[in-house]
């Protein structure tokens, strides 16, 4: 008795795919969706009995992975790209980008250089981002423009701007955002207090209770810098971080980026208390800021994930460079070569990120029943040649280039390196506006 084969929405053949959940990379399988998700993993051979695609992709020597996560970035900033460079960061900031800021910052300037952020990070295979931002609204307007499944923050800082005046009116505004997106099913929200020397302890404990109520991520800065925490000494005699356990911040929501500068005792703290660390190691490099104790962190089992932060500092929204550079600099100041292999470099891209956003059971692996966000690389140009180890080759030889299809709930988003018909095609004069205007601003 012959069975017919079922009707699904799209079959995608890879040479290789690494699923992330589990140790070994398949070969010569193919990946059912339907309605957006992952209904089946199998070997071709059966897929092709088992199955009646509406749609089918074959990809010849191509590694399919899960969509990358981008668990740090500020994606309107793509417009200060390159505005202002070599130079450490508070000079950074308060001499450069928060004058810029404070001249231009507005829903459309968010809105456009958050559009431009999506379309570099689709191309280079990053299918969600999370982001801290002002006019949180504008941002996920842009993401749900390209399809993208995005984490937006709830920016909340003491100091006015156009966005907001105080603390109470960025949650307030931010709050009200969430509401507006609430059923938008690849929009989400967590709480993004900026940073230890930005925001008073009322309105952390605000952001807390916030937490806690509605089980949200808290997303903020943490020991970036040495001088952070040498002021924070001087302030309020106290560490950040033993500040922000004091106000019982530190759990299994508290996403810390970057973390670069900590103890022994600190690590064990966040250790203790379940914490995700956002890495940003390009970011950390470009501003001086320092290396992070990485393979320290992961000896200890705190849940890593890896971010870009903004196009302003990076300058590029690439996480194929992210892994790279997270995996060397963990061997380098290690000195163990076998610290943190390729396999657990992807995965602090895709499925340790999810679990700091607290969307491991939606996305960051090739699991059945998971939302179908997808990213395939290339791996048959001449510079891939041989290939006896595709995830070594992910991690030490491909780059964003080498990305050529990239789907978000089974919604191809990137098809042969290009992006699909979308507003793509008329970022370019809002990009020359803002060019001219911060032009003007810098030369002013």
């Amino acid at each position: 008795m012959t069975t017919t084969p079922k009707i699904i929405d799209l079959l995608i053949e890879a040479r290789w795919i690494a699923t992330v959940d589990q140790p070994d990379v398949l070969k010569n399988h193919a990946v059912a969706i339907d309605q957006g998700r992952i209904v089946d993993i199998l070997a071709q051979n059966d897929a092709a009995t088992r199955y009646a695609p509406q749609q089918k992709t074959s990809l010849g020597n191509h590694l399919l992975i899960p969509g990358l996560i981008n668990l740090h970035t500020h994606a309107a900033m793509s417009l200060m790209r390159g505005l202002a460079d070599d130079l450490p960061l508070m000079d950074w900031l308060q001499k450069h980008i928060w004058p810029a800021e404070s001249a231009h910052l507005s829903p459309e300037f968010v809105l456009d250089g958050t559009r431009l952020a999506c379309a570099e990070m689709l191309k280079g295979g990053i299918t969600c981002f999370s982001d801290m931002y002002f006019f949180p609204d504008a941002a996920a307007s842009a993401a749900a423009e390209f399809g993208m499944r995005a984490m937006i923050g709830i920016l909340t800082m003491e100091f006015p701007t156009a966005y907001a005046v105080d603390g109470d009116d960025y949650l307030k505004q931010g709050l009200a955002a969430r509401e507006k997106w609430l059923d938008h099913p690849t929009t989400h929200f967590c709480l993004a207090p900026h940073a230890p020397y930005t925001v008073p302890d009322a309105i952390f404990s605000q952001v807390l209770t916030l937490s806690e109520q509605s089980n949200m991520p808290i997303h903020c800065h943490i020991h970036e810098t040495r001088q952070e925490i040498a002021d924070s000494l001087e302030l309020c005699g106290q560490r950040p971080l033993s500040r922000l356990n004091e106000l019982g911040l530190l759990g299994p929501q508290f996403i810390g980026v970057h973390a670069v500068h900590l103890d022994e005792e600190e690590m064990q703290l966040l250790a203790r208390n379940g914490c995700s660390i956002a890495h940003c190691p390009t970011s950390n490099l470009k501003l001086a800021s320092g290396i992070a104790p990485l393979a320290q962190l992961h000896a200890l089992g705190i849940n890593i994930g890896l971010g870009t932060d903004s196009a302003a500092s990076n300058n590029r929204l690439d996480l194929f460079g992210e892994m790279r550079l997270a995996s060397l600099l963990a061997k380098g100041t290690s000195g163990d070569p076998s610290v943190l292999p390729c396999r657990d470099i992807l995965r602090m891209a895709t499925l340790n990120a999810a679990k700091a956003l607290g969307l491991e059971h939606e996305i960051g692996s090739i699991t059945i029943g998971k939302a179908a966000d997808l990213c395939a690389v290339e791996l048959d140009n001449i510079e891939c040649r041989p290939c006896f180890d595709p995830l070594s080759h992910l991690i030490n030889v491909a780059g964003r280039e080498n990305v050529s299809h990239v789907w978000v709930a089974g919604k191809c988003c990137v098809e042969h390196k290009t992006l699909l018909p979308s507003p793509a095609n008329r970022l370019e004069p809002s990009i020359a506006l803002w060019q001219n205007k911060l032009e003007y601003c810098r030369k002013a």
